[in-house]
């Protein structure tokens, strides 16, 4: 389902799954006992294993219609002068699968998807911006329990050099690039502020857990609204999840409003766990392998609340997100707003490699909980509202109008709400010792 009108970061889009192997274990067939040496120490090493891996577990038995251990003697038959190279063939073979969710990563790409998966980053805790105005990098917050928090570093500081070179053209990307390092290393950031003269503050690496939940209690005319937004389904977001709702349900919310809009998936057991966080009873997902083997995840009577429910989606909505919205559609405990979602029901195994490197393969497909197939459909929201181009313009210049009144999808989601919204309350359920590992 590669629709090139639809792109997003590859290390975003293609996970669903939060499985996290092991470095895979070089097996070989009885007639290949013979090459083991040859294969030790060298490119072909990481070739074989992420061959095996996708013998092992690709969810199409038939690889697509390909001789897949033909693939397998021409990956060991060539040499492989760089680990480069080797990457290359491996990619090249992978694409006969036509299935870009099966991919190889070579180490950095690894690494990038490692942090990213499990929402933690090693720096200082800031977020960055160019200003449009200034050109300069200036911060926008400081992340809570940081050490820029601690040291304080506030939103509006500018950012006029890292370690003694200036930030003047430098892009968001770079400067961040130069401020991550290793935990416990140090950084220097020259800060501007209004009403000082510059300064160097000198600054200790740590590791940072990343927010992928956003909220706030939004008083919309009678109503108490939460508004929560989620960016990623990392390894955090569960419990950043569980905490917004407890927060926003102690102010006496009487309506949630969830925002998807953008999230492009990421781990399936966060989707679960957030799942049961809004699903007292019913299905969640049924996922199925190349075997025709099935696992069904239910919800488990400890949702952490009953209130009324809007989840607005959109075309970037994905993967782990459809699986959410669909759990919350077919079990009609929450009204869906926006626009149709993109369609990826199938679910990957992260696997690392011998070198540092990793591979992503898909294992298995995934249904709703009323057994729909959204592969390259998507889910229909119950309320379709599609954004006008100058809409989307508007917003994306305007980031902070997002999720208010002249956000057309958010401001139809209080009208939804208003009529539900009044119903009396349920109370936040006790949450439970260890609501993150509740899946069975």
């Amino acid at each position: 389902m590669n629709r090139p009108t639809r792109r997003f970061p590859l290390l975003q889009v293609a996970l669903c799954s939060g499985v996290v192997a092991a470095t895979a274990t070089l097996t070989l067939f009885g007639s290949d006992r013979a090459v083991k040496a040859a294969l030790q120490d060298s490119p072909k090493t990481v070739v074989d294993e992420a061959w095996q891996i996708v013998n092992r577990e690709y969810v199409d038995g038939t690889f697509n219609r390909t001789d897949w251990r033909a693939v397998r003697q021409g990956l060991l038959a060539k040499s492989y002068t760089s680990r480069t190279q080797a990457y290359d063939a491996l990619r090249d073979a992978l694409k006969k699968l036509d299935d870009p969710y099966t991919r190889f990563m070579d180490p950095k790409q690894y690494e990038a998807l490692s942090s990213q998966t499990s929402g933690e980053l090693s720096g200082v805790g800031i977020r960055l911006e160019l200003d449009e105005k200034t050109k300069v990098l200036t911060v926008v917050e400081p992340l809570e329990n940081s050490p820029a928090i601690r040291a304080g570093v506030k939103a509006g500081d500018r950012i006029t050099a890292i370690n003694g070179k200036l930030t003047k053209g430098m892009s968001v990307e770079d400067a961040s690039n130069q401020i991550r390092g290793e935990v416990g290393s140090k950084v220097s950031l020259r800060i501007g502020r209004d009403g000082t003269s510059e300064f160097d503050l000198p600054l200790t690496r740590a590791r940072i857990e990343l927010q992928t939940v956003r909220y706030s209690l939004r008083q919309e005319g009678k109503n108490r609204v939460g508004y929560i937004r989620l960016n990623e389904f990392s390894s955090h977001a569960s419990e950043q999840m569980q905490r917004a709702i407890q927060d926003l349900a102690a102010q006496k919310v009487n309506a949630y409003v969830l925002d998807l809009r953008g999230n492009p998936g990421g781990l399936l057991q966060s989707s679960i766990e957030i799942s049961r966080m809004l699903i007292d009873k019913g299905a969640i997902v049924r996922t199925v392998d190349r075997k025709g083997g099935k696992e069904e995840f239910v919800a488990n009577n400890n949702a952490l609340t009953k209130l009324p429910l809007a989840v607005l989606v959109d075309g970037n909505s994905a993967s782990s997100s459809e699986i959410l919205t669909g759990a919350l559609k077919d079990n009609k405990r929450a009204t869906v707003i926006g626009s149709q979602t993109f369609g990826k029901a199938l679910v990957q195994s992260v696997h690392s490699l011998s070198d540092g490197s990793g591979l992503a393969v898909t294992i298995a497909h995934y249904y709703t909980p009323a057994g729909t197939d959204i592969s390259h459909k998507g889910i229909t929201p119950d309320i379709k509202i599609d954004l006008t181009d100058a809409q989307r313009k508007f917003l994306a210049t305007n980031p902070k109008l997002i999720g208010t009144k002249q956000d057309p999808q958010y401001a139809r989601a209080l009208a939804v709400l208003e009529q539900t919204a009044f119903a009396p309350s349920n109370q936040v359920k006790p949450l439970q010792q260890s609501l993150v590992n509740s899946v069975k």
